[in-house]
């Protein structure tokens, strides 16, 4: 898809490609959400788009090497990320998938948590009950689900809708392009419109399921799916991140006021492969990554940025930064060891499964036959 074919005249924008910003007319309702920001918010917004980027680098730069089994990269969707993580209000839920590395940074998430579950230690490092931020989910769309369920919980609950702002609460689920052709998300939609859920779906479509192109996917714009349902959506320019955050924030502020839930599609672009395991070579052309690289988040903010005489110093602390991050992350990456290997066996059933038992015990005897003495 090019970049003329991914926008259209009712995508929420308010920086062009050249950082230069404006609120159109048809968009005010958003405005308020700006006007409340500081010349430290957007600071703020810059310096974590650049550390997920770089991140992101030295995360799949440690799975080359060995060190990880596998990376999902998120270059290219800084914007929607890091735009819609602070969108979404302290005590609401976060549902994410496996992508979500910079919602993960704005809501405090320690990022050698992710390290470690793509080197297999563990499961998930975090608490949901504390950062609010629910584990990653793998398998496409189950996350979706979770997050409706939640959902109808404050509904059940009464933190909905009460006009006191320290009660009401709201859920986001963030997926794909991809997982929206997953029947877990469509039943969400529908639960969700039925039950009128204080929830928000963030679909960051970055116009590839591994090798299947959004046009392969569906005939409408995505914003479009919950519609049939009951759920209203918006589509949002996804590398533009004064939108995505406004966006975000008055669709959560909708959600815990009792409005009943909605749908965000950010069209984005994933730079990168889908995973480590991808080539996207083999699938799309160097035109197509050429025009989206036009549109790099990180370029355009930082273009907004000079332009209300934010100086080279900056950016040269957010890179050192950066650095320093990487080699922290490359240095308690080396220091974890290998994964213990029973981590394989545990939690795949709530109870002990006698096939899972055979298999384990199966594996200790493989393993002991190479012990002192044997071949």
């Amino acid at each position: 898809m090019t970049l003329e074919d991914a926008t259209n005249a009712s995508m929420v924008q308010m920086l062009s490609i050249e950082g230069e910003f404006s609120i159109p007319e048809e968009f005010a309702q958003y405005g308020s959400y700006i006007e409340k920001l500081t010349n430290e918010d957007f600071l703020k917004f810059y310096r974590d788009m650049a550390t997920m980027r770089r991140f992101d680098a030295e995360a799949t730069a440690l799975q080359r090497q060995g060190q990880l089994g596998l990376w999902a990269p998120a270059v290219g969707q800084e914007a929607a990320q890091i735009g819609s993580g602070y969108g979404v209000g302290p005590n609401d839920h976060i549902f994410p998938s496996y992508r979500e590395h910079g919602v993960a940074i704005t809501h405090g998430i320690d990022l050698m948590s992710i390290i470690k579950i793509m080197r297999g230690v563990n499961h998930g490092g975090w608490n949901p009950d504390e950062t609010r931020f629910h584990l990653y989910a793998i398998v496409l769309g189950t996350q979706v689900l979770h997050a409706t369920g939640y959902a109808m919980g404050l509904n059940f609950d009464g933190k909905v809708g009460t006009g006191n702002s320290s009660d009401d609460l709201a859920v986001i689920t963030y997926f794909g392009d991809g997982a929206t052709a997953e029947g877990d998300v469509s039943e969400s939609l529908l639960f969700a419109a039925i039950n009128q859920t204080p929830q928000v779906f963030f679909c960051q479509n970055n116009q590839w399921a591994i090798s299947s192109s959004v046009a392969k996917q569906t005939k409408v714009p995505l914003y479009l799916r919950g519609t049939g349902f009951g759920v209203p959506g918006v589509q949002v320019d996804g590398n533009d991140v004064l939108a995505c955050y406004a966006v975000t924030a008055k669709h959560m502020d909708d959600a815990r006021a009792g409005l009943g839930p909605s749908m965000i599609e950010a069209m984005t672009y994933r730079i990168g492969a889908h995973t480590t395991s991808d080539d996207p070579t083999k699938y799309r052309s160097d035109e197509e990554v050429a025009s989206w690289k036009a549109r790099d988040p990180l370029l355009r903010f930082e273009k907004f940025l000079r332009s209300r005489g934010v100086g080279q110093a900056f950016f040269d602390e957010c890179a050192a930064h950066g650095d320093k991050l990487a080699e922290e992350i490359r240095e308690a990456t080396f220091a974890l060891g290998n994964p213990p290997v029973e981590n394989m066996f545990e939690h795949v059933y709530s109870e002990p499964h006698p096939a899972v038992i055979e298999q384990y015990a199966w594996l200790k005897e493989y393993e002991a036959s190479f012990g002192e003495g044997k071949n």
